[in-house]
Order: structure tokens, then C-alpha cells, then sequence
């Protein structure tokens, strides 16, 4: 009879699952694979354009030598993206990069990357950098004021701003390890969502009145928030 040794097994496929677990973006399968951005996604990426069409142009991008108006946004903050459909050239391997502007008093609001973790360095002025720890953590908060010439690291997927705590304008360059790394901002995706998340959701799980709700939401949504569902209001009542 054959014998079957099972936490040996079991331990032999962890083992040959472990780099598709800690794997970030799947590797590239050749040298270079410059985005043709009219086609659509695959697991590894854009398709690629034909090699014998482009150049090295692909390998160079002066779009981070000049950032935009950092007052022209509400947040006070500018982001000049890098990522795969701003350069193509960094299609399928698995990084890319952000050049994000503050005016004086300006925030990139609080975010999360889903898909890569985050290494930055500061250029210019001084930023108060802040991590959220996940319930592991108790939700611990990480901060420092992070200042021209110094670096700092975001782990994947926590929840994390930076703040211009200086009298001038500020500058940072942060990079990915995902040629696609996704944004989520905490507040538009709480309030600004569509179709927008119900109000007795919010009224729960933030634990303040419907109104704070309502004006929340119409702040992020550009105007009143949509009527509440009578039917839906009721089960929610008669669920709690």
C-alpha cells in the first residue's frame, strides 16, 4: 500500500505556491513590451506594439521635469502619473512612477495602492508623511515630517497621505512596483461613490447623524445626495 506522508504534501505545495503568493506584477516574458494602448489588458499587461516601431524612446519620459498647478485642485496637491498609460514603456515590468506637487497647506488625502508598495523621496519642502496600520496593528498610526532629500516607504495596501507642513510649496517623486498600481481615496469612495453607498450604512458604520451623512456626500458628489429608498431605509432599520 502506498503511503501518504500529508502534512509532507501539503508542505510541498505551499512551497511551489509561495512565489505565486508573493509575486507582485507577472514578469515580463521578453525585453520590452512598449504598451499599444488601443488594445485591451491581459493578466501581463497591454499588448505590445510591434518592436521593429519603436524606439528608445520608450526607455525615457520627460513628463516629471514640470508638474502641474497644485492650486487648481481643492487638495491643494497635484499628481503627475507615470504609470503604464501615461508611459507605455514600462508595460509588463512591473513599475512606475508619480511626481505629485503641494502647494502651502495642501494634502494628497488620505489613499490606498491595492496593488504595489510605495518608495518616495522628497525633492523639495517638508511633508508630514502619515501610515495607517491595518487591525493587525490596531490600526496604528506611523508619521513623520519627511523633508527634502529624505525617503520613505508605504507597505502595499495600507492607507497612507502626505501633508505640506512647510511655509513654500513642496515637491516628491514616489515610484511603484506595479506598472498599474491603483488609487482609492477614502473619502470619494465613501461618499463620492456611484451609485452612492446608502446613507443608513454610513450612519452606522461612522456613528454620527443622517445629516453629517448627507453633507459629506454632497461635498464629493457635487451637489445634494441622492433620496434615500424608503424599502431599503426600513430593512436597514429593522436589521439593527
Amino acid at each position: 500500500m502506498e503511503h501518504f506522508n500529508k502534512p509532507l504534501t501539503t508542505l510541498s505545495i505551499m512551497l511551489l505556491l509561495a512565489p505565486l503568493l508573493m509575486a507582485t506584477d507577472p514578469d515580463p516574458l521578453q525585453d520590452f513590451c512598449v504598451a499599444d494602448l488601443t488594445g485591451k489588458t491581459s493578466v501581463n499587461g497591454y499588448p505590445c506594439k510591434p518592436a521593429s516601431s519603436v524606439g528608445d524612446e520608450f526607455l525615457f519620459s520627460s513628463r516629471a521635469t514640470t508638474g502641474g498647478d497644485p492650486t487648481a485642485n481643492p487638495n491643494g496637491s497635484n499628481v503627475t502619473e507615470l504609470d503604464v498609460s501615461e508611459w507605455p514603456g514600462v508595460n509588463t515590468l512591473g513599475v512606475s512612477t508619480n511626481r505629485i506637487d503641494f502647494a502651502p497647506g495642501g494634502v494628497n488625502p488620505p489613499h490606498v495602492h491595492p496593488r504595489a508598495t510605495e518608495i518616495g523621496i522628497v525633492l523639495r519642502g517638508e511633508l508630514l508623511v502619515g501610515v495607517i496600520g491595518s487591525l493587525d496593528s490596531g490600526y496604528r498610526y506611523y508619521s513623520k515630517v519627511v523633508r527634502a532629500g529624505e525617503t520613505f516607504v508605504i507597505p502595499r495596501g495600507l492607507m497612507h497621505f502626505q501633508f505640506n507642513v512647510g511655509e513654500d510649496a513642496a515637491t516628491m517623486v514616489v515610484s511603484f512596483n506595479s506598472q498599474n498600481p491603483g488609487i482609492v481615496f477614502v473619502p470619494q469612495s465613501l461618499f463620492g461613490s456611484n451609485p452612492p453607498i446608502p446613507t443608513p450604512v454610513l450612519v452606522k458604520a461612522l456613528r454620527v447623524d443622517t445629516e453629517v451623512v448627507e453633507l459629506l456626500k454632497s461635498k464629493f458628489t457635487g451637489g445634494s445626495a441622492a433620496p434615500m429608498n424608503d424599502n431599503f431605509a426600513d430593512l436597514c432599520v429593522g436589521a439593527w
